[in-house]
């Protein structure tokens, strides 16, 4: 079973996001930072998702040292990803490569790599 795959890439300027399901592209977006949305927006938003689609979700992080990712609240300080019933979190590394924010090619290559 393909689950819904929703790739989060916070940085100190944008939280970029990525929804696919059966690798075809649903949602995307550019959000806020993680410092100006709630603590629990982050949260919130991949609960939600899972009850549109009546479905739980894998949710990819690309985490990095920052600390713009742990300010999203789906990960411990250990660097694990959060797991309740409606979705699960999966933290990768990202890569330094440099691309342009519209293409969201990198976001699709770690929701491949790194789904759950």
């Amino acid at each position: 079973m393909t689950r819904l795959v929703v790739t989060l890439k916070p940085t100190p300027l944008a939280t970029r996001l990525l929804v696919t399901n059966h690798e075809e592209e649903v949602l995307r977006a550019v959000l806020p930072p993680p410092s100006q949305a709630h603590p629990r927006a982050a949260a919130t938003l991949l609960e939600a998702l899972s009850l549109w689609f009546q479905e739980p979700l894998s949710a990819v992080l690309c985490a990095d040292a920052t600390g713009a990712s742990s300010a999203l609240g789906l990960c411990d300080g250990f660097g694990f990803g959060a797991k309740t019933v409606h979705y699960e979190v999966a933290v990768v590394e990202p890569r330094r490569r440099r691309r342009r924010l519209g293409t969201f090619a990198d976001l699709r290559r770690l929701a491949q790599r790194g789904a759950v």
